[in-house]
C-alpha cells in the first residue's frame, strides 16, 4: 500500500511538472529552447543586426560590430551585394579580427584601429528588402525612382549617427570592386557625417574597361558572375558547365548571347540590357561614374586604390583620377595609391604575384603607411600626417615612390615613341616608309587562349584567374597568329609611368576585327636569383580594341576590307622599370579567348548573337612604318 501511494505521488509530481512546462504527460522534453541565449560576455565586440529604414520604406539589413568598451569611436562602413552575414562571420570567434578576416576588412587597420565596423546588404540582396539592380544607376535618365545607392548610403549614415552612441559621429566608407563602386556612389550628395571614402578597385565604367567590356569587346567569362549574382537574392543558383575546359564551353556555344540564352539568362534584366546595348550608347554613358562624379564634384576626401595587374577593374579608378584631377576643387580632396596587386590584392600579404617577386610585403606597406594614416587623419585625429597625393610602387626596381600628381594622361610632352621595325624588331627610331607589313591569319575557330589550356575560370580550384595578367607569354609568342616585335637588349634602365598610347595601322581581309596589343618585359636568358624566370615574358600592360569602334565607341561601323585603318587605344596604367639586360616586346593578336568573346570578323549588327556562319578567317596586315606606342618615360 505504501509503494502504491508513493508511486501515485511521483506520478502526480511528474504530471504537474509536465503541465508547468506545457509538455503532455508521458512525452519527451524538447532539447531546443524557444530562444537560445548566447553567452557572449567574453567577446571582444558587441554585434547588432538591424534593419535600417530607407526613405521609400524598404529596410536594409545591416550588421554592426562595436569593439567592447568603445567610446567616441569612428564608424567604417561597407555596402555590399556579397552578404553582410558572411562578411562578418569568417570565424566562429569572440575576436573581432577573426570574424572580419576576409573580403573588404583589412583587420590590421580596421579592428586594430578601434573602428566600429558596419556592413550592409545593398537593397535586394541577401536579407535586405527591395529589388536588386546590377550597378543600380544613379537617379536621373536611367532611374526615375526616389532612391539609388547614394540615398541609401545617406539614410544609413543618418540612422547610424543617431543610434550608435559609442561613435564620434564621423563615418568613412570603403570597399573593393562592387563595394568600391558603392564607396563611389556615397560621394554623390554626401551626408555631412561622411568624412572619407576609399574606393578600392572600384567598378566605374563597365563598357570602357571594367567588368563587362574593354573598348567594346565583351568579357565573356563574366557570364557566370551575372548568372549567379542576378538570378536570385542570395546567389542560390550556380553557374554550371559540362566541360572542364572553359575554352571548349565558350567555343561550342558560338556566341556569348547564345550561351547566355542556353542558361536561361534572358530572364535576367542585366543580361537583356547588355545584349541590347553592345555599343557605348547613352545607357552606358549615363552610368559612367567618372563622368557623373565630374559633374557632382568631389566634396569628400577620397583615396582611390589601383592595382597594376587588376584582372577585373583596371580602368575606372585611373579614369576617375584623371577626370577629377582637372578640377581644382575636386583635386584638393583627391589621393591615389597603386601597387603591384591583382584585384583586391592590397588587402593581403603581397610580396609575390604569380611568379613575380617584389622583395617586400607591398600590401602591408599600403595598409600601414597609406591607408591607416589616411583614415585616422579624417576620422580620428587631424594631426596624423596624411600620405602623399600619389603613392605608387614601381615594379622592376621594386620601390615605393611618391608624387604630387600622376603624369599627364596624353603624350603632349614627356613621352618616348617605341616603333615597330621590319624583321619583327622594336626600337626608338622611326623606320623608313618602306618598312612593309607584318601579317598573320586570325581564325575564329582557333582563337588565341588568354591563358594556357585547359582554361580554368574564376572559382575553379587551381585557376590562375587571380594572377593571369602576369603569366608567362612565351606560349603565345610561338603561335603563328600572334605577331611579336622585340627590342635589342637594354644597356640602361628604362622607366615608364602612365598609360601607353597605341597607334596601330592595320588592314584586314574581313569586315570586322579585334586587336590585342601587349607591352612585355622580356627577362634575360638566365636569372641567377630565380632561375625559373630565365627568358620570362612579363606582360606589363595590355588591352583589346574591337575594330568596329575605331572611330566612335557609340556608333560602330564595318571595316573596309583590305584598307589600312588606324586603331588607337590607351593601355592600362603602368609604373615599371625595364632593367638593363632585359628586352622590350610588343605582341599583336586578334583574339583573347574566352576572356573576350570572339569577333566573327564579318560585320554583323550585334556580335552577341552572331550566327555560326558569320565566323570566318581573315588575314591581318600590320603597317610597320605607321605603328608605334607612345610611352611616358621618367
Amino acid at each position: 500500500m505504501k509503494k502504491l501511494l508513493l508511486l501515485s505521488a511521483c506520478l502526480a509530481t511528474f504530471s504537474s511538472q509536465a503541465l508547468a512546462q506545457n509538455t503532455p504527460a508521458g512525452s519527451i522534453d524538447p532539447d531546443m529552447p524557444e530562444h537560445f541565449q548566447v553567452q557572449n560576455a567574453s567577446f571582444g565586440y558587441v554585434r547588432k543586426d538591424v534593419m535600417i529604414p530607407m526613405r521609400d520604406g524598404a529596410k536594409l539589413h545591416t550588421v554592426i560590430l562595436i569593439p567592447k568598451g568603445a567610446h567616441n569611436a569612428p564608424i567604417l562602413m561597407t555596402r555590399t551585394p556579397y552578404s553582410a552575414d558572411r562578411m562578418t562571420s569568417y570565424a566562429s570567434s569572440g575576436d573581432m579580427s577573426s570574424v572580419l578576416e576576409g573580403y573588404d576588412s583589412m583587420t590590421d587597420v580596421i579592428a586594430d584601429g578601434g573602428y566600429i565596423r558596419v556592413i550592409q546588404d545593398v537593397r535586394g540582396k541577401y536579407k535586405s528588402e527591395g529589388r536588386y539592380v546590377m550597378n543600380r544607376p544613379m537617379r536621373g535618365p536611367l532611374n526615375s525612382t526616389q532612391v539609388d545607392h547614394a540615398t541609401d548610403t545617406w539614410d544609413t549614415i543618418e540612422w547610424l549617427v543617431h543610434n550608435t552612441p559609442e561613435s564620434n559621429g564621423k563615418v568613412g566608407i570603403l570597399g573593393i570592386s562592387y563595394d568600391g563602386f558603392t564607396a563611389v556612389t556615397a560621394l554623390f550628395h554626401p551626408h555631412p557625417a561622411l568624412k572619407v571614402s576609399v574606393p578600392m578597385n572600384p567598378m566605374i565604367d563597365g563598357w570602357m574597361g571594367d567588368d563587362w567590356f574593354h573598348n567594346g569587346a565583351f568579357r565573356e567569362e563574366n557570364l557566370p558572375y551575372i548568372y549567379t549574382q542576378d538570378a536570385t537574392p542570395k546567389n542560390d543558383e550556380k553557374w554550371w558547365s559540362n566541360q572542364y575546359d572553359a575554352y571548349d564551353l565558350y567555343l561550342n556555344a558560338v556566341s556569348a548571347g547564345a550561351l547566355g540564352k542556353s542558361r536561361g539568362m534572358d530572364q535576367i534584366g542585366f543580361f537583356r540590357q547588355i545584349t541590347t546595348h553592345p555599343a557605348y550608347d547613352s545607357w552606358w554613358q549615363n552610368q559612367a561614374m567618372d563622368k557623373l562624379l565630374a559633374r557632382e564634384g568631389l566634396k569628400v576626401p577620397t583615396l582611390l586604390v589601383h592595382s597594376l595587374w587588376d584582372q577585373e577593374d583596371i580602368y575606372g579608378d585611373i579614369a576617375t583620377y584623371y577626370t577629377l584631377e582637372k578640377q581644382p576643387a575636386s583635386a584638393a580632396n583627391l589621393y591615389i595609391a597603386m601597387g603591384p596587386w591583382n584585384h583586391g590584392g592590397e588587402r593581403v600579404e603581397a610580396s609575390v604575384l604569380g611568379d613575380i617577386k617584389f622583395r617586400s610585403d607591398t600590401g602591408y606597406y599600403f595598409r600601414k603607411k597609406i591607408l591607416a594614416p589616411f583614415l585616422a587623419h579624417y576620422l580620428k585625429d587631424s594631426t596624423v600626417p596624411l600620405p602623399a597625393r600619389v603613392s605608387a610602387f614601381r615594379t622592376g626596381e621594386n620601390i615605393w615612390e611618391t608624387a604630387s600628381k600622376l603624369p599627364a594622361q596624353d603624350c603632349a610632352s614627356g613621352c618616348k615613341t617605341l616603333h615597330l621595325e621590319p624583321g619583327h624588331g622594336l626600337g626608338f627610331s622611326a623606320p623608313g616608309p618602306d618598312a612593309g607589313t607584318a601579317q598573320y591569319v586570325s581564325d575564329p575557330d582557333h582563337p588565341v587562349p588568354y591563358i594556357p589550356r585547359p582554361v580554368l575560370t574564376k572559382g575553379v580550384k587551381s585557376s590562375p584567374w587571380g594572377y593571369w595578367l602576369v603569366t608567362d607569354q612565351r606560349d603565345v609568342a610561338s603561335r603563328p597568329d600572334v605577331l611579336t616585335f622585340t627590342s635589342e637588349t637594354l644597356a640602361k634602365p628604362l622607366t615608364i609611368q602612365g598609360q601607353p598610347q597605341v597607334h596601330l595601322t592595320a588592314s584586314t581581309t574581313g569586315t570586322d576585327a579585334d586587336f590585342v596589343v601587349k607591352l612585355i618585359d622580356v627577362y634575360p636568358d638566365q636569372v641567377s636569383s630565380q632561375p625559373e624566370m630565365g627568358g620570362y615574358q612579363l606582360m606589363v600592360s595590355a588591352d583589346i580594341l574591337r575594330g568596329r569602334y575605331r572611330k566612335s565607341f557609340e556608333h560602330p561601323e564595318a571595316i573596309p576590307a583590305n584598307t589600312p585603318q588606324l586603331y588607337k587605344m590607351a593601355l592600362p596604367f603602368s609604373n615599371h622599370t625595364f632593367l638593363p639586360g632585359h628586352k622590350i616586346m610588343v605582341q599583336v593578336q586578334s583574339s583573347w579567348f574566352p576572356l573576350y568573346d570572339r569577333n566573327p570578323q564579318t560585320y554583323v549588327d550585334n556580335i552577341f548573337f552572331a550566327p555560326r556562319e558569320a565566323y570566318k578567317s581573315a588575314t591581318m596586315s600590320v603597317d610597320v612604318s605607321n605603328s608605334w606606342i607612345d610611352l611616358h618615360t621618367k
